[in-house]
């Protein structure tokens, strides 16, 4: 018998501002609420499913120890290619903490949203290979290459028809229905506003990591490194222009499926390429949670929550 605290939670899609995804839900787990139920896109699908299969422990204790070099490595990144990022050294390391899982073996049920660009339409994996189903789902286009499937569909991420999959929650028995934003516009907690020095400090040593390392391997490093820079300033202006699509995408799906609590998450809380800051944007996560349902739990709306339902 439900204890009025049982939840089904829809997870956004947003880069690493997905690590935010874990601390909404340690912060639902301290107050005592069940998850029952979970669906993702992208890196919602990504921290989803790792919750679902018992080990979003494991997957937290590894990202937190990576550093920027380890994530250089990891996303095998070619900027002198068409294709920006060759993502199989990331997969495979995520397969193998998966080890082979199943979506119909999870704890609980869960559904990853990808997009098939041949038929044009959604598809949810809640069935067959959990990895397989993640890496669907986070194919961003330009970015990832697409997976192609046994069935001949041609698989990208959700986001690109639905970045906050609230639709396969609306069937689960659950109390309540939350929904976790992460393209919001609100800004950052005074407490949380990350040193602006830092920040683009940060943002240069990565930004110039990248394109070292794109033209490590070519002899007139000169032109290797303008045409680096050429397609690192294309990939900024997709992404700008992927979470602008992305906003205005939520907003439509939110007001046609209305979650009993929609968290927002400012888009501000971190750079898409982040990954090396987990540990930090989780903490992000965990406090606009808190602070979003401090005042759910009073019946009250408040600045990064909003009762819909």
């Amino acid at each position: 018998m439900s204890n009025g605290k049982t939840v089904a939670l829809a997870l956004g899609s947003g880069a690493a501002r997905g690590y935010t995804h874990i601390g909404v839900i340690e912060a639902l787990e301290a107050r005592g609420y069940e998850i029952v139920a979970i669906s993702g896109c992208s890196m919602g699908a990504v921290v989803g499913g790792f919750y679902a299969a018992g080990k979003l422990k494991q997957y937290r204790d590894w990202v937190c120890t990576l550093t920027y070099m380890d994530v250089l490595k990891l996303v095998d990144v070619s900027l002198l290619s068409n294709g920006v990022i060759r993502g199989d050294k990331l997969y495979n390391r995520m397969e193998a903490m998966l080890n082979g899982q199943l979506i119909e073996d999870l704890s609980i049920p869960f559904t990853a949203v990808s997009v098939d660009l041949k038929s044009k339409k959604e598809v949810w994996f809640q069935n067959g290979p959990l990895n397989q189903a993640i890496r669907s789902s986070a194919a961003i286009p330009s970015i990832f290459a697409p997976v192609c499937d046994d069935a001949g569909r041609t698989l990208v991420d959700g986001a690109v028809l639905n970045p906050l999959p609230i639709t396969p929650c609306m069937s689960a028995h659950a109390d309540y229905i939350m929904a976790v934003d992460l393209n919001s516009d609100l800004p950052m907690p005074d407490e949380l506003l990350p040193d602006a020095d830092n920040k683009e400090g940060r943002k240069l040593l990565w930004m110039n990591s990248l394109l070292d390392k794109a033209s490590q391997w070519i002899e007139n490093k000169t032109n290797a490194r303008k045409q680096a820079d050429e397609n690192l300033g294309k990939l900024d202006i997709l992404n700008q222009v992927f979470e602008v699509m992305s906003s205005s995408l939520t907003q439509y799906k939110v007001a046609g499926y209305p979650p009993d609590l929609l968290i927002r998450m400012p888009v501000k809380a971190c750079e898409v390429y982040e990954f090396y800051r987990a540990e930090e944007v989780i903490e992000t996560g965990r406090h606009i949670a808190d602070e979003a349902l401090d005042e759910f739990e009073k019946g009250n709306s408040s600045r990064y929550g909003r009762i819909m339902g």
